[in-house]
């Protein structure tokens, strides 16, 4: 396989990409366990939300003897407490990268400036349309779940879990529920290409071919209801309030991060923060692949990974043209 890079991007990390080592033969124990470090440890997106989640819980977020009765004062304290972190999050991504321009376009995939206009966007602009979606649409939705949630666990509906029953199963859940998240969003978001789907729902997120910190939360609201629906696992799989608030914050928040449009934030030479992902950046692009990311390997097993390379990128258009005739 030819690993030459693509043609056409600022800038690409190194290809071809690969999924996790533990879906790759032979096995390698040291790629995996410098993958979990990565993926978890120093400077880590998902270090960072286990922190906001514990801090979320407990000062910001209602008691569970609270959340049994529904009323409107506690509701709108969670929505207030998840409009401003989604705010802080992808607010302080643009304003950095791309208001303030701290990086210039130093590890930034697309050469291209974000749409300032455009007859697509539901309010005439790229960003004013990707945070409407995101605050009117996407953090509503994604307070409703909590609420949903929290009334259950009050309620005895949704089992609970506690640190002194099963200390073990406690912290492995946080390693699993981004492991569920990535099983989860292969299998929706192929779905949401099926072209009625695509047409009628999921068209609004591709408006962003170039992506910003506000594109990745910016859905349809069905789409949103579909997304943000992966925490109903927990109806099932016991959890704690913590983990409630961590599998939803992961996933809303990494939208925004995923989305940055760069690949890390460089601090003295060296990218300390790694942010968006090629993988998905190409999705954004040409559509038609890339669909789940590198966590588990459903895109290799269906045919739908693009690698980065030139080679990859060749066998991807075929793949779009077919898709394109079958949906005339």
């Amino acid at each position: 396989m030819s690993d030459e890079p693509l043609r056409g991007w600022n800038h690409t990390p190194n290809v071809p990409l690969q999924v996790s080592p533990f879906f790759q033969w032979p096995l390698r124990p040291l790629s995996m366990l410098r993958w979990v470090w990565d993926s978890w440890f120093l400077i880590a997106e998902r270090l960072i939300i286990v922190a906001v989640a514990f801090i979320s819980v407990t000062f910001f977020q209602p008691p569970l003897e609270e959340t049994g009765t529904l009323a409107i004062g506690w509701i709108a304290e969670m929505w207030a407490r998840n409009l401003i972190l989604m705010t802080l999050v992808a607010g302080g991504l643009h304003l950095y990268f791309y208001t303030f321009t701290k990086q210039g376009k130093r590890l930034k995939y697309d050469p291209r400036p974000l749409m300032k206009n455009g007859r697509q966007f539901t309010l005439g602009g790229q960003i004013r349309d990707n945070m409407f979606w995101t605050l009117a649409s996407g953090v509503t939705v994604w307070t409703v779940y909590e609420v949903l949630m929290f009334w259950a666990m009050a309620n005895g509906y949704a089992p609970m879990l506690t640190w002194a029953a099963n200390p073990v199963w406690f912290i492995a859940l946080f390693l699993v529920i981004p492991v569920w998240e990535s099983f989860y969003f292969y299998w929706i978001h192929r779905a949401l290409h099926i072209p009625f789907l695509y047409k009628h729902v999921h068209a609004l997120h591709h408006r962003n071919i170039n992506v910003g910190p506000w594109s990745g939360l910016s859905m349809h609201p069905v789409e949103h209801v579909i997304f943000l629906g992966s925490v109903l696992i927990h109806f099932v799989v016991p959890a704690n309030p913590v983990h409630i608030l961590f599998h939803l914050q992961y996933y809303a928040l990494t939208a925004a991060t995923t989305h940055t449009g760069f690949e890390g934030l460089v601090v003295k030479d060296k990218n300390r923060l790694k942010l968006g992902t090629f993988h998905h950046q190409m999705h954004h692009r040409y559509f038609e692949c890339n669909y789940g990311s590198l966590e588990l390997p459903w895109d290799k097993l269906f045919g739908s990974f693009h690698d980065g390379t030139a080679e990859s990128d060749a066998r991807i258009k075929e793949r779009r043209k077919t898709f394109t005739n079958g949906a005339k």
